[in-house]
């Protein structure tokens, strides 16, 4: 006698529906659409976003060692373990705020002058965007924070000498060298002592938090005249 046929299972019967796995298991979220981030990544880049300006007025506020990770996930309005799933710790994270405060800005340097324009030009417009974003602003502070603190901290100090200050230097250097080969530096060993170039800068940083209430300082005007004893006195028409 023939066997009649075993009816299948009504789940096996039918695909998936909408919102379930090939197992059948209920799916957790839609899948995301192609070249756009999905929400929970975005929600994650946000809050990273807040931890690292959180991290910057703490930093700013309190200094590299009295700055807490807890007060830091407070500003930013998450918990603490939220911090340790995007930084192991705070050298981490103060390292990302250098990283994304200060390192663009040097990396400029890099570049080489715009076509018909001089290395004075170049080394002019690095000075008054570096015045305008960092020596007035709280970025300056964390340099006046890695100057007062870098000697405790090594570790954070040779981070910013191997991510700002050598590419900086080497920076500033390959503009000296242009400039010596051009003809508009005289002054030979200045590509030496690239410091001498980055010097008003420096000045203007420590000068802004410790005596611009007692003398006001006009870094572009200084660095000017530091030009003009550099590249000579610009010619008027």
């Amino acid at each position: 006698m023939k066997q009649p046929k075993q009816a299948l299972p009504k789940e096996a019967a039918r695909p998936p529906a909408r919102g379930r796995n090939a197992a059948g298991a209920a799916s957790t979220s839609e899948p995301a659409k192609p070249g756009r981030p999905s929400s929970r990544a975005t929600r994650a880049a946000e809050r990273r976003e807040a931890i690292i300006a959180a991290g910057l007025e703490e930093f700013v506020a309190r200094g590299f060692a009295a700055t807490r990770l807890d007060d830091v996930a407070k500003r930013a309005g998450v918990a603490k373990g939220t911090i340790y799933l995007h930084f192991k710790d705070k050298e981490a994270l103060f390292e990302e705020l250098i990283r994304t405060a200060i390192v663009p800005l040097v990396t400029r340097l890099g570049a080489p002058p715009a076509p018909g324009g001089s290395v004075r030009d170049m080394i002019e417009s690095f000075a008054r965007t570096f015045i305008q974003e960092v020596a007035t602003t709280k970025r300056g502070d964390l340099v006046r924070l890695i100057v007062a603190e870098g000697p405790r901290f090594p570790a954070v100090a040779d981070f910013y000498y191997r991510e700002v200050v050598s590419r900086g230097l080497a920076g500033m250097r390959a503009l000296i060298e242009l400039g010596i080969a051009r003809g508009e530096i005289a002054e030979k060993n200045l590509a030496r002592f690239p410091q001498i170039l980055v010097a008003p800068a420096i000045v203007a940083v420590i000068w802004q938090s410790l005596f611009s209430k007692h003398a006001p300082l006009d870094a572009n005007e200084m660095f000017r005249v530091h030009l003009d004893l550099i590249f000579g006195e610009r010619r008027t028409a």
